[in-house]
Formats: structure tokens, sequence, C-alpha cells
């Protein structure tokens, strides 16, 4: 299924494990990452500089780093998640390493951002990213884990500004604006 606007949502239903992945072919620095709270409480955050772990707490873990030095072409990035059921939300979030590193902002608009969630049912689904709003990040998609129904995923598309990720709390605040 795709998800190309900006609030629209695919059930998952009750997948124990999946691939996320971050394609691009704009000549930007763009990485994929997920944060995270699990089920216990516990939050976090995985991406190229805390990659985690498949086999032990938080059973996620981010792929190879690609499209550095703003590189055009296929680009594109990998996170696996092992034991699905461990988190209540997982938020995907593609963010312009360079513009973050200057606090500047970055160039979502004019790219070909696309997240696609590949399940262990072997169903695919791809979410588009839907803003035209100034940031160096981007919550690409929630998935929500909160439902005796199952998971679910959500395109969020929202945008925000870092400057450098030396602060989980302002990923937070921008997640939860």
């Amino acid at each position: 299924m795709k998800l190309k606007k900006k609030g629209e949502e695919a059930q998952l239903g009750g997948i124990k494990q999946c691939m996320m992945v971050l394609k691009w072919t704009t000549a930007t620095d763009f990485d994929l990452a997920a944060a995270y709270r699990a089920k216990n409480g516990h939050e976090g955050l995985v991406y190229f500089g805390d990659k985690g772990n498949l086999n032990a707490f938080p059973f996620m873990e981010a792929g190879e780093d690609k499209g550095v030095g703003d590189t055009g072409g296929d680009n594109q990035e990998e996170l696996r998640i092992t034991k699905f059921d461990e988190m209540d939300f997982i938020w995907l979030l593609c963010w312009d390493y360079g513009a973050i590193e200057k606090g500047a902002q970055a160039r979502f608009k004019e790219s070909d951002v696309i997240v696609s969630l590949l399940d262990d049912k072997g169903t695919n689904h791809a979410v588009s990213l839907d803003t035209g709003d100034l940031g160096n990040i981007c919550l690409v998609a929630t998935i929500d884990n909160t439902s005796p129904m199952g998971a679910k995923l959500i395109n969020d598309s929202k945008a925000g500004v870092l400057k450098g990720l030396n602060d989980f709390s302002e990923i937070m605040s921008i997640i939860n604006a």
C-alpha cells in the first residue's frame, strides 16, 4: 500500500519483524533513523551513530550510511527490527546530516524521499514525504503498536529543525509537536 498524503494510514496487523528502507536520488546526505518508546517506557534512538542491536534490546539495527557528501544517485539506507512486540511506538525519521550540523534548513521539498516498510508477511508499504515545511529533520511516519488489533503505519510528514544530534529531547519535541 502507498501512503502518499500526510495522515494516511495502513494496518500492519500482528507483525513480528520488519525492515524499513529509505530511498532517494537527490544529492543530499539523508539518513534513516528510528526513535522508539518500548512497552516498558524506555525511549531511544537508532541511527548511524548508535546502530542498535538485532539480538538484544532495542532489537533494531541501522545499516550502512549512504549519500555521504551529498552524493546523488540511487541511495538507500536500511533499518531492521527483529522483536516488534517490544515496542509501543517507532518514529521513522529522515534528516539531512549536513544541515543538522549547521542548524540550517534541509531540502526535503525538492527531494524524492520514500520510506518503505517490508514486514515478515511479505507486505510492502511505501510512505512518500508530503511536506513543504522547512526543517532539517522530518518525522516521515509513525508505527503505532499500542492497539490490541495490531500495529498501524501513519504518514506524518512533519518537519523540524535541529542544531546537532546532541539532545534526544529535541528530537522528541519535534515528534510530539
